[in-house]
């Protein structure tokens, strides 16, 4: 094992040299949380694949290849359809927004006033994604070095904090190429083709195993109904997927590079349930199909080339954990942070207020240097994560939860301020609210992993929107008007500013940051 270990620890230090190298590209707000908004079609699409195929896509996929045979494809396909729903129908008009996050939509469309609510719910998902990541990875690191958990934990929270810290998007933007790459050759050049030889080719598996372990819906086809429902949606509003969107250099790279992550997503999807099944005909008896992916990779693959496959999985991790915390820190900063802190300044006296020219931090004659903003909430909520990762022994049912919120929640307000023009903020609110709660409410009552309330949430949730925005006085048509213009690319410098969330760093300037 020790040549494995090289390759490991040598990708581990890679990761962190680009984070330092990712730091001197940092400069500005726009280059720290969305790259400068400058990628191309070979890097977007490269990172787009990266932070949506995570473990749950490389081990879990795998997994459940081993469990229910091809019909395991589902789970990644249904993320792998999201995303190409999101970069064919959508991504174009989010990329010309020129926003941060999925809450300063909100306020552009509803006119300032939905985004500190859909903040929260979108900072709970992203929050509780980078902790389901870290004991990922913490997990491969106990299970290739032999360390405690708790070390695990920390030293692999440690290097995705780092490098996410120094360079902000940049670095993760430079880490999920590499993740890439790896993934690319390790799973599908080398891992497929080997586990499908070593099981005898196609025939012999056909020739082992039921016929339900090749029929298209032998997973169930409620089963997929609900993948479509929770990952299929929940690729079109998720904050981590947004702010890779916001990277691209133009609307034409958003959509035709993440049209190709999308079409890489299904290929992966076939290819973690092929090399599932082919380890159900070479370990019939695993105590648990999640094992199935580093068994295979243990006993199947020679030295070197399991190493390169073991950091493969490792990489897949860290770029969603990695991504997950930047989305966390934007949210925290820009949606939640920033708005409080504007509420609490327009309460104070007017004697309290700094004048122009006043010194000071964070009075006018300074400006606040919000890289440096940034990255302590980066610091700051990847510390967090941490310390609950350390606390939990599994956050599955924790995930969940913010996954039923974000979609029951969030789904119809953002697709429907996109969709349709006669929604209202007071529409919103309740979308958010009604779809929340009837989510909550089903999952306390029929418990956390059934089907039911992401269902009646949102239908719940879609009921109260439309009820709702045709009960109240339709949007501001100067709001509409200033909307329109944003998503057509030209911004309207005055009506964004007559829109600016109450958050100070909320509002887009013309040259879009």
């Amino acid at each position: 094992m020790a040549v494995d270990y090289a390759v490991i620890v040598l990708y581990l230090a890679g990761m962190l040299a680009m984070g330092w190298w990712g730091m001197r590209r940092a400069t500005s707000k726009s280059d720290f949380l969305v790259a400068g908004r400058r990628l191309g079609p070979a890097m977007y699409s490269g990172t787009m694949a990266a932070i949506v195929l995570g473990g749950a896509s490389t081990i879990g996929g795998v997994g459940l290849g081993y469990r229910y045979g091809l019909s395991g494809a589902w789970m990644v396909f249904t993320i792998g359809l999201g995303l190409l729903a999101l970069s064919v129908f959508f991504s174009a008009r989010i990329a010309r927004l020129k926003v941060y996050t999925v809450s300063e939509m909100l306020d552009l469309r509803y006119g300032g006033s939905a985004g500190l609510i859909s903040g929260v719910v979108m900072w709970a998902y992203t929050l509780m994604l980078a902790v389901t990541s870290t004991l990922a990875y913490a997990t491969i690191f106990d299970v290739l070095f032999g360390l405690d958990r708790a070390l695990a934990i920390i030293l692999g929270g440690a290097i995705v904090v780092a490098y996410s810290t120094l360079g902000g998007m940049w670095s993760i933007t430079l880490t999920d190429m590499v993740q890439f790459v790896v993934k690319t050759i390790g799973v599908l050049l080398l891992l497929l083709p080997i586990a499908v030889v070593k099981a005898g080719g196609f025939a012999e598996m056909k020739a082992q195993l039921p016929d339900d372990y090749f029929a298209p819906l032998g997973i169930g086809g409620q089963t997929v109904f609900t993948y479509v429902l929770i990952y299929s949606f929940g690729m079109l509003i998720g904050q981590d997927i947004w702010q890779r969107v916001f990277t691209a250099r133009s609307d034409r790279v958003a959509r035709l590079g993440g049209t190709a992550a999308g079409t890489y997503c299904l290929v992966y999807a076939v290819a973690g349930a092929v090399i599932g099944t082919a380890a159900k005909v070479l370990y019939p008896h695993l105590g648990s199909p999640d094992d199935a992916f580093a068994t295979i990779v243990k006993d199947a693959l020679p030295v070197g080339v399991r190493g390169l496959v073991l950091a493969a999985a490792l990489s897949a991790v860290m770029s969603t954990s990695s991504g997950a915390l930047i989305a966390c820190a934007t949210v925290a900063n820009n949606d939640i942070w920033a708005r409080i802190r504007g509420v609490v300044r327009r309460q104070r006296p007017a004697a309290d207020v700094p004048h122009a020219g006043d010194a000071g931090p964070g009075g006018p004659g300074e400006p606040q240097d919000e890289v440096r903003g940034n990255r302590a909430f980066i610091l700051l909520m990847g510390l967090a994560v941490i310390v609950i990762a350390l606390a939990l022994n599994n956050v599955v049912e924790a995930l969940t939860v913010a996954y039923n919120l974000l979609v029951g929640g969030l789904l119809v307000p953002i697709l429907g301020g996109l969709l349709w023009k006669r929604g209202t903020v007071a529409g919103a609110l309740a979308a958010v609210a009604v779809g929340g709660l009837t989510v909550v409410g089903l999952m306390l009552s029929l418990g956390v992993l059934a089907n039911e309330p992401i269902y009646y949430g949102l239908l719940a949730s879609l009921v109260a929107y439309v009820a709702v925005s045709l009960a109240t006085r339709p949007t501001d048509a100067a709001v509409l008007d200033a909307w329109r213009a944003r998503l057509a690319g030209r911004p309207d410098a005055a009506g964004a500013e007559r829109l600016a969330p109450s958050g100070p760093s909320a509002t887009a300037s013309p040259s879009g940051r």
